[in-house]
């Protein structure tokens, strides 16, 4: 790729620098940020799509707004990478996302100008209102807040809960809505198309605006009178467009909706509505992909392309010569669509993930069964919940970061009633790029203190298929499964379904002195492990699979018990209370004296970079579970 020089972009190392720039030439900044997005993201891969789409916003907010003071808090994170390259950190663009660089998603550590961590979804308009709320009463009148909401963040019930709020406690917050109907797919649901409904009124809002400009400079709009005025707006409306507006009803200032890559006229509103007085949303319309083509064309797959050329548009894959094993994410699907076929009350869940866990495999062949609630965990848990209690069977497939987000759900709506859900954690263990805010491994843990599951971990993708087969058997009760992003071992995996006895693990290897006890894919590592310590000390080692965190199985651990006097456990997930501390207290309640040594995840939150560097650092890789275990020796 051709090194590019860039006129504006190349003197701007912080907000100070772009205002700098005379308003006439920001268009020429937009176009230059776009390309360099391109550009970077083409070598180094991440989150393509919805950054091209907020170029023209990120641009006219830093023009505007004096960050770090005003609070800009960017949902969901993953379109802040604008943000992070006008905030001094376009030098160091080049490590978004890899191992020591740059973390792919705003987090204050980083730098003042991320105002809140944001690797989740919906989080913004609560946090910036709590910001909002915080600068009142500390007599900071003039700091800005705005939250701008978008990428399908709407859809999460916080957002609204945030809304709900605003509208009642004095704050001056205001909420950017970045509307591209699109999550990672398609945003599904009511609230899209009321979006839609509210835009097709142009000639309304565009009246209603500038009336809003000339009524406030003549002083006929303050801000004792401003409920009164909403409330005559929503009359007009509800009058002329059948459509009363949600935001006014709550309170909350509207405007828009905007063209939200027309950079002048955003300055020009955002410089108008800032110093108004309470709580206001400004609905921008926006592309995602914006100024690509291909990704304007194929949104979902443009959403994190990986590398591809910028002149063609191709996408670079690794050329397969030899057949390698699919990933757990493409065999759940297979299965489910399986499964499905065959048995009638299968139903599929997920909170706006179709593409991410393969559901929409099976969205193609029975669209009627599979339900995209938007990003919505703890709904898609208890709306499971109601399916399974008139006789469905649910497949609720949520991250299993994002499931800590529908805890509650799990417990009170699911394990209390004994329901026969099916909760398929993708994402387990280490995940990569997307960092601490995307690794899988505190379910562990989470899970295992709830009374009524069934959790399982497969170490590989005939298991996925096995478990999945037993899980919406009848009466199995809310049963949890587990598994890891990306490939596994094997490559003939296309095998019989069979029923796996709940609770009972597997003995992988036979040997006399010592014993590990593996769960999930960890058995992989813990194997190669395995042979490097005996090749190098002459010792046979036993090697388990247990399989099901909950319940344990209990008979293999008396015999391991009674045949070693050590054992070390491996997991991919948090030490503290996880299976490696089930081990410890089935040894301690029934007496027996075994050192057992645990291998898992510190107490931390693990940073981003590869599944291969991290887990090295963790001391999870093969070589690192030969040096914990010769140490035993």
């Amino acid at each position: 790729m051709t090194e590019r020089t860039y006129k504006y972009l190349n003197n701007i190392d912080s907000p100070i620098d772009l205002k700098t720039i005379d308003k006439n030439n920001l268009i020429g900044v937009c176009a230059e940020l776009r390309q360099f997005i391109i550009d970077e993201v083409s070598q180094n891969p991440g989150h393509l799509g919805s950054n091209l789409g907020v170029v023209e916003l990120t641009v006219a907010l830093h023009y505007v707004f004096n960050a770090p003071y005003d609070r800009l808090v960017w949902d969901v994170g993953h379109q802040a990478y604008g943000h992070k390259i006008l905030t001094g950190r376009r030098g160091k663009f080049h490590t978004n996302r890899l191992f020591k660089g740059l973390c792919g998603f705003p987090t204050p550590k980083e730098s003042e100008y991320d105002a809140f961590g944001v690797g989740h979804s919906s989080t913004a308009i609560s946090a910036a209102l709590g910001m909002s709320v915080a600068s009142l009463l500390k007599d900071e009148k003039k700091r800005n807040v705005v939250a701008i909401i978008g990428d399908g963040a709407m859809t999460g019930g916080l957002a609204f809960e945030g809304l709900n709020n605003a509208s009642m406690d004095e704050n001056n917050l205001l909420i950017i809505l970045n509307d591209n109907q699109m999550a990672i797919d398609p945003i599904q649901g009511g609230f899209t198309q009321y979006l839609v409904d509210i835009t097709t009124s142009h000639a309304y809002n565009k009246l209603r605006f500038s009336a809003y400009r000339i009524l406030r400079k003549l002083n006929i709009i303050t801000d004792n009178n401003k409920k009164r005025i909403i409330q005559f707006n929503n009359s007009v409306k509800a009058t002329l467009t059948n459509q009363n507006n949600i935001f006014e009803g709550l309170n909350i200032r509207y405007f828009g909706p905007v063209d939200g890559h027309d950079v002048d006229g955003l300055v020009r509103i955002l410089n108008d509505i800032k110093d108004f007085k309470g709580p206001k949303v400004l609905h921008c319309i926006t592309q995602k992909g914006k100024g690509y083509e291909p990704a304007e064309n194929s949104v979902t797959e443009w959403h994190a392309p990986g590398k591809f050329d910028v002149e063609t548009g191709e996408r670079k894959t690794a050329k397969i010569t030899v057949p390698t094993p699919p990933l757990f994410q493409d065999v759940f699907g297979e299965t489910l669509l399986e499964l499905a076929k065959a048995n009638d009350k299968i139903v599929a869940i997920t909170p706006a993930m179709p593409s991410g866990c393969c559901m929409n495999i099976m969205q193609r062949e029975i669209p009627n069964r599979v339900f995209d609630v938007g990003i919505a965990e703890g709904h898609a848990v208890t709306f499971s919940a109601g399916l399974a209690i008139e006789g469905m069977m649910p497949f609720c497939n949520i991250y299993s970061s994002f499931m800590q987000r529908a805890y509650d759900n799990v417990i009170h709506d699911v394990a209390l009633q004994e329901l026969n859900v099916v909760m398929c954690l993708d994402r387990a263990g280490i995940v990569g790029a997307d960092g601490a805010t995307h690794h899988g491994i505190f379910d562990l843990s989470y899970m295992r203190c709830i009374p009524n599951l069934t959790i399982s971990a497969p170490r590989n993708e005939v298991e996925l298929r096995h478990l999945m087969f037993t899980a919406q058997q009848p009466n199995m009760g809310p049963f949890v499964i587990r598994y890891p992003r990306g490939k596994g071992t094997v490559i003939d995996w296309k095998v019989p379904m069979k029923v796996l006895p709940i609770g009972k693990g597997e003995l992988l290897k036979v040997g006399n002195d010592m014993a590990v006890l593996t769960i999930g894919a960890m058995a992989h590592s813990a194997q190669e492990a395995i042979e490097k310590v005996e090749k190098e000390n002459n010792i046979s080692i036993a090697h388990y699979d247990m399989r099901f965190l909950k319940p344990l199985d209990e008979t293999m651990l008396h015999d391991i018990a009674k045949k070693y006097k050590q054992i070390v456990t491996i997991e991919d997930g948090v030490i503290q209370g996880g299976f490696g501390s089930a081990v410890l207290e089935f040894m301690s309640d029934n007496g027996y004296n075994i050192r057992v040594k645990r291998l898992g995840i510190l107490n931390t939150f693990v940073e981003h970079g590869t599944p291969e560097e991290l887990y090295n650092m963790l001391g999870l890789d093969a070589k690192g579970i030969a040096l914990s275990i010769q140490d035993l020796i």
